[in-house]
């Protein structure tokens, strides 16, 4: 239980980081618009900080670690969150200061954000199926 807090905090700090940056960044280069950067912030408190705050929850009664698929969500949902939030700081800094992608770089960022979003959703199944089995256990 206290690694899933360790992570929800890890979590939380990055996504206070990220909300930080998106405020000051934007106000630095003067702009007021609409972008990415301003999602990240409530993406890593949601899935990130929140979720594993639920996950101790359920671990403080049930045996998730003893599931196979549990052991997916970590390794893969670890991997995949921290790439969508990645992608999601350079497409929204891009956005910020005007930058002109080339069709090859603009489809790299998206590329490896429909890999991370790939990862995150085979993640929460697995969650969600380890879940399924201890309750029903």
């Amino acid at each position: 239980m206290k690694k899933y807090i360790h992570l929800a905090l890890i979590y939380a700090v990055c996504a206070l980081v990220a909300g930080v940056f998106y405020r000051e960044f934007t106000k630095w280069n003067g702009f007021t618009g609409v972008t990415t950067l301003g999602k990240v912030h409530t993406h890593l408190f949601m899935l990130g900080m929140f979720l594993f705050l639920l996950v101790a929850l359920f671990a403080q009664n049930h045996d998730l670690e003893g599931q196979k698929s549990f052991r997916l969500f970590m390794k893969v949902y670890n991997v995949g969150l921290p790439l969508v939030a990645t992608t999601m700081v350079v497409r929204g800094v891009t956005q910020v200061l005007g930058t002109q992608l080339s069709k090859g770089f603009n489809a790299s960022i998206a590329g490896m954000a429909g890999i991370g979003h790939i990862l995150v959703s085979i993640g929460i199944i697995s969650l969600l199926l380890a879940l399924k089995k201890v309750v029903k256990d």
